[in-house]
């Protein structure tokens, strides 16, 4: 099922007790698996973002009918550029990762754009490949959100 209405705006300064809220629910730490060690830590939530913030890097809100509902980003050098994307829980599996990947993807046209998702978050995979990413390697890291050592899928979009 499709929300009516999936579109990015801009990341302001005023979105952040937002990204705090969505960043600290355990079920979306444990599916990115790749977060800070302490969710809880808001001076270190906001050194990270006003660095972000004043990066050149693309930082987006998700917006489902104008609301709120995650967020999309692309980051990193040029030719190692990545796609992030964190959905609020309310609003998962209605397709709104996928439209907001589309859109952000449409936004940000330079190629090669890369992307990981652990491996066992098939939703995740499932969106990326159905964005155009290609699985084109694995990784293993410690993730802080499953308090364990993971395997990540590599993608690319070329």
């Amino acid at each position: 099922m499709t929300p009516a209405a999936v579109s990015l705006r801009p990341l302001r300064a005023a979105d952040l007790d937002y990204l705090f809220a969505l960043m600290r629910e355990p079920e979306g730490r444990r599916m990115a698996a790749f977060v800070p060690a302490d969710p809880d830590d808001r001076a270190a939530f906001d050194a990270h973002w006003s660095r972000l913030l004043d990066s050149p890097d693309v930082n987006r809100i998700v917006l489902v009918d104008g609301v709120p509902a995650g967020h999309a980003a692309v980051y990193g050098p040029p030719g190692e550029r990545e796609v992030t994307y964190w959905i609020d829980r309310a609003h998962r599996g209605r397709g709104v990762a996928r439209a907001a990947l589309a859109a952000l993807l449409d936004l940000v046209p330079e190629r090669p754009l890369h992307a990981r998702a652990v491996a066992d978050n098939t939703a995740s995979c499932r969106v990326l490949t159905a964005c155009g990413f290609t699985a084109t390697g694995t990784d293993r890291g410690w993730a802080h959100g499953r308090g364990a050592e993971v395997e990540e899928v590599v993608f690319t979009l070329r």
